[in-house]
């Protein structure tokens, strides 16, 4: 069994938000890119939190867009062991120091996990003791079979963490 690894942390030193997945699936680890699955939909959720038309960027431009919204994106999984990309077939993970991450964005006003299991390991690593709000979010995957219109308030209630003077 492979041991998959995630990505390093989109952040800028002003993050407000900070959103955690919980590993790469295999089609964002092929593509190097986060959220990568084209019916993931992360992508269009989190353009009603920043106001802008994520989807329709490349790559590279969302992730600047995030960044100027004052959001940060990561994983709470360093590497796990894992057969195909659902979360149940996680084994061994290993964390990532996102509470490290949290202690370098000291404007840092939420912490938002995108699906159940992205929150309860977040929650096993002390996350929810660092400050920020914790927000749950339903997951942006596929899997999670709910359609985006069930999902987009509790992802547009992300975007107050946003407002206001940078």
């Amino acid at each position: 069994m492979t041991r998959k690894s995630s990505f390093p942390p989109v952040a800028a030193d002003d993050a407000r938000l900070l959103v955690l997945g919980s590993l790469p699936g295999d089609r964002s680890l092929a593509e190097a890119r986060y959220y990568a699955h084209p019916q993931n939909q992360f992508w269009a959720l989190m353009s009603g939190v920043v106001a802008r038309d994520l989807v329709a960027l490349a790559y590279d431009e969302r992730l600047v867009a995030l960044r100027d919204a004052g959001v940060a994106l990561w994983d709470v999984i360093g590497s796990a062991h894992r057969v195909g990309s659902t979360d149940a077939a996680i084994l061994d993970a290993q964390d990532n120091a996102v509470a490290e991450l949290v202690a370098r964005l000291p404007d840092l006003r939420a912490i938002a996990f995108n699906g159940a299991t992205a929150l309860k390991l977040g929650l096993r690593q002390g996350l929810g003791t660092l400050g920020p709000q914790i927000v749950a979010l339903p997951s942006s995957s596929p899997l999670h079979t709910i359609g985006r219109a069930a999902k987009q308030p509790a992802w547009d209630a992300l975007a107050p963490f946003l407002a206001g003077p940078r």
